[in-house]
């Protein structure tokens, strides 16, 4: 299957092929993977579907409703593979959520789960990363807790014609397996949520849809790394770190009475894993 990615060359945005442990540029250069990659695409949208894994609702008790629903988060909130995913001072729940990303290829309007596959450029790896400080300040949007600056890790690269027909999914946090899921929990796959989405808004080539994460979704801290792997894409690496301006308290950015139910709900120690 093969993959590419989008990375600084020589001080050029270039999109690059991987072959083994080389990264090759369509004039033949090469160079390592420990390049500074960018995003594997340039979306002009980012919609995310909520719960959609079995586990993750198991986990929170709840009920699926007859469709699924979304949320969006801005392009600003882009980030790359290696990337510096910033929790701002003065905030306390920065949680990851590791997933699978669709990359729309070709414009999509008015069509159906089976010709779904036909626009879709190929898949990567996400970190839908919530700060989720602002869970009750932001409430049904969601603006500042999944689209505040870095929180969508994208990449490390785009690969296509890969069959997300149960894949594995993993999340690591400083080396430890903190997710441990697979796309055959999904109540909806990726061929319908494009369709889905396309019934009413126009999918660009380079458009993203996030497809749901699995249980466990936990607060990471400054210093920690986060790794999403997903059988047959990679791994995502991101690290955690603290904003250099505090987010002041009376503008929101505080521990919720939402924060404190879900702890309860999860034994009482959500906060701390």
């Amino acid at each position: 299957m093969p993959e590419y990615r989008r990375i600084l060359l020589d001080g050029a945005v270039t999109r690059v092929r991987r072959d083994g442990s080389a990264l090759v540029s369509p004039d033949g250069r090469t160079t390592g993977l420990d390049a500074i990659h960018l995003p594997p695409c340039e979306p002009t949208k980012i919609i995310a579907v909520h719960l959609n894994h079995r586990s993750r609702v198991a986990e929170f008790q709840a009920r699926l409703p007859a469709a699924p629903t979304y949320f969006h988060k801005p392009t600003s909130a882009l980030n790359a593979h290696g990337g510096a995913v910033v929790r701002p001072a003065g905030c306390r729940y920065l949680n990851y959520e590791g997933e699978v990303a669709i990359v729309i290829g070709r414009t999509a309007r008015g069509i159906t789960p089976a010709q779904a596959g036909a626009y879709i450029a190929g898949y990567t790896i996400a970190n839908d990363f919530g700060l989720h400080d602002f869970r009750d300040t932001d409430a049904g949007s969601m603006l500042r807790v999944k689209g505040s600056d870095t929180l969508c890790p994208l990449g490390p690269g785009l690969v296509d014609d890969w069959d997300f027909r149960g894949k594995r999914i993993r999340t690591h946090v400083n080396g430890a397996v903190a997710q441990d899921g697979s796309t055959d929990e999904m109540t909806w796959d990726m061929h319908y949520l494009v369709a889905d989405i396309a019934r009413t808004i126009t999918l660009n080539p380079g458009d993203v849809l996030l497809s749901g994460t699995p249980a466990h979704s936990r607060p990471v801290e400054p210093g920690d790394v986060v790794e999403v792997e997903v059988e047959g894409l990679g791994t995502l690496t991101s690290h955690v770190v603290e904003g250099p301006v505090p987010v002041p308290a009376e503008y929101g950015a505080q521990p919720t009475a939402s924060d404190e139910v879900v702890s309860t709900a999860l034994g009482g120690d959500w906060e701390h894993r």
